[in-house]
């Protein structure tokens, strides 16, 4: 590989063709495996996913037919890999399950008190809600736990007959050689050692082939890169834009809570051109959710997101809702946020992209799971469809055509430069132009005739380290902020530890040699997780990086955010990672 061959990030198309050849893949070439038959193989148990699910089943059961389904979940149970803020608009819900209160849904805590502010280093203000947007309040949202969303919907799918199964990760895809149709994909490969080689307690896995495959992975899944790179997918949509989303959830004194409030913020600690804010949500059982969300086109390579989440605790606005409470949790996870212009090519041929895997999240409304469901919810409809008129593993072209005519579709448009106005403009008067850009659509329900462009991928976007000085981060004070060490603990993340490790540099050489002495490394700052290290010897030389692939919380920064584009997010064995209860 040539020095710094893939210098700005400029396209991904390499690294995900050779996704399928990474180890451990010599190990499987050639093995046996035992072959499961359905209509449709759903690869994730997220919202989109089990609202597909759903979908089918419903659709079947009301005209007297039967269509067999599956759904694939790599945590050890649905649920366990969720991670949002999360205030829930609760419209796709209803259009699956008109009862969803009579059924139990657990969206318990309706929103009753909405803020924003704009923080300063020691001060704040807020801005009237009334100056923003409808589109931006949260009347008729819940605040909730989507992790739990996730598990009723997972009860819900397999009382229709759904056949869920957990801790069961989807590793690579089945092609139907020579022409390029995804006919389905492997899971369940367990026992290979961290050479790559089987061990006494290999099981190869399964293949589950289905007339249509759902990629319901979320955000940079690996299949459906590998599957977006063989069938050119992108080639007419922006690139994918990202953020970083860190969460913990406290819970606080009953004089403190304040069930019902949500709050949002911009502003400190982050500077004018790096993008990004906070959430903050007081729902159920004294449980506060706070996060924040740090736009991964910032330039510095020495930003912590991190680290700036916890500085950002210690701001007198917030440390008051924190104080005196325990934190429970902790997790991060990546947000697709290129919106309208990014969202790919939605079918393939044997299937279809659905939920966050083509990137559906509304970023000013900070909200994604019900365009993930509502998406769901269309490309079952196309599938029944198909496979009620015999049809098996073409283009799914319907779906496109129906999400084209959707309310999310409408919604993405509306918004669409929100996120390219932050990035050209800065915060201050890019944020002022998305709220007047978003404010003539609502009021004359016509959007104005531009469209912006992304330009540059979020690794195309970090800057050398000679243009930027390092930041020096306040010390934890374990009270209100803490290390990434004893936050890994409680995010409940284990894995296997004689398997492969699942995060892969295509080129060894490239951390030290390339990444170091230009960018100092960004991936021991951008990962939340401690997982990436540069050492040294007793002397202070010799550098060598060191990756601690048990620490790692899914939360796929690396994949996303390093400048060689050399790491490469893989699965794990299937129940591995984080768990993330009430999250």
């Amino acid at each position: 590989m040539a020095d710094n061959a893939i210098e700005g990030g400029a396209t991904n198309a390499w690294q995900e063709a050779v996704i399928d050849k990474l180890p451990p893949a010599e190990a499987l070439a050639g093995v046996e495996r035992e072959v499961m038959e359905y209509d449709v193989v759903i690869v994730g148990g997220g919202p989109a996913g089990l609202s597909a699910a759903i979908r089918l089943k419903q659709r079947a059961e009301k005209d007297g037919k039967d269509i067999t389904v599956a759904v694939l979940e790599k945590s050890a149970e649905v649920g366990g890999h969720i991670l949002s803020g999360a205030v829930i608009d609760p419209r796709a819900l209803t259009e699956l399950f008109p009862d969803w209160k009579g059924r139990g849904a657990p969206l318990e805590t309706p929103v009753t008190e909405d803020r924003f502010m704009i923080l300063g280093p020691m001060g704040q203000a807020s801005l009237p809600m009334p100056l923003l947007p409808p589109i931006m309040h949260n009347d008729g949202c819940y605040i909730a736990s989507l992790g739990n969303v996730a598990r009723w919907l997972g009860e819900q799918a397999e009382a229709l007959g759904v056949e869920v199964y957990p801790g069961m990760a989807a590793s690579h895809v089945v092609w139907d050689q020579p022409s390029g149709r995804v006919k389905g994909v492997v899971a369940g490969v367990f026992g290979i050692d961290r050479h790559g080689k089987p061990t006494d307690d290999f099981q190869p896995g399964i293949e589950l082939h289905g007339k249509y495959v759902f990629i319901a992975e979320g955000v940079r899944g690996s299949l459906a890169k590998t599957i977006m790179a063989r069938h050119n997918l992108c080639d007419d949509a922006q690139p994918q834009k990202f953020g970083i989303g860190l969460k913990e959830l406290w819970q606080v004194p009953a004089e403190k809570h304040r069930p019902g409030l949500a709050q949002h913020t911009t502003g400190w600690p982050l500077d004018e051109f790096t993008g990004g804010g906070s959430f903050m949500y007081h729902f159920g059982d004294r449980y506060v959710a706070i996060g924040y969300v740090v736009h991964l086109n910032y330039k510095n390579p020495f930003l912590s997101p991190f680290d700036e989440f916890q500085r950002f605790k210690h701001h007198p606005a917030i440390a008051e809702h924190l104080e005196g409470g325990t934190r429970i949790s902790y997790g991060a996870r990546a947000i697709t946020e290129g919106g309208f212009q990014s969202v790919p090519k939605l079918s393939f041929p044997g299937g279809v992209l659905i939920g966050c895997s083509a990137g559906f999240v509304n970023v000013p409304r900070i909200k994604g799971s019900h365009n993930a469901m509502k998406t769901g919810m269309l490309a079952a409809d196309a599938a029944y469809e198909a496979v009620q008129a015999g049809r098996s593993g073409d283009q799914l072209v319907e779906y496109q055509a129906a999400y084209e005519k959707s309310w999310v579709y409408r919604e993405l448009k509306q918004v669409r430069n929100a996120k390219p106005y932050l990035s050209k403009f800065g915060t201050t008067i890019g944020g002022a132009l998305g709220l007047f850009d978003m404010w003539f659509s609502s009021l004359f329900r016509v959007n104005l005739p531009w469209t912006l462009k992304h330009g540059k991928t979020d690794a195309g976007s970090t800057e050398k380290a000679a243009r930027h000085r390092p930041i020096a981060y306040p010390k934890p004070d374990g009270k209100l902020s803490f290390d990434k060490l004893s936050s890994v603990f409680i995010s409940n993340t284990n894995h296997a530890e004689e398997q492969p490790a699942h995060l892969k540099l295509l080129d060894p050489s490239i951390p030290i040699r390339v990444n170091l002495p230009e960018y100092g490394e960004p991936a021991r700052l951008y990962c939340p997780a401690g997982v990436y290290e540069v050492l040294y010897d007793e002397a202070g030389n010799n550098p060598r990086f060191q990756i601690n692939a048990q620490n790692c919380v899914h939360c796929k920064t690396c994949d996303i955010k390093d400048p060689s584009q050399n790491i490469v997010w893989t699965t794990p064995e299937g129940g591995g990672g984080p768990n993330y209860p009430n999250m």
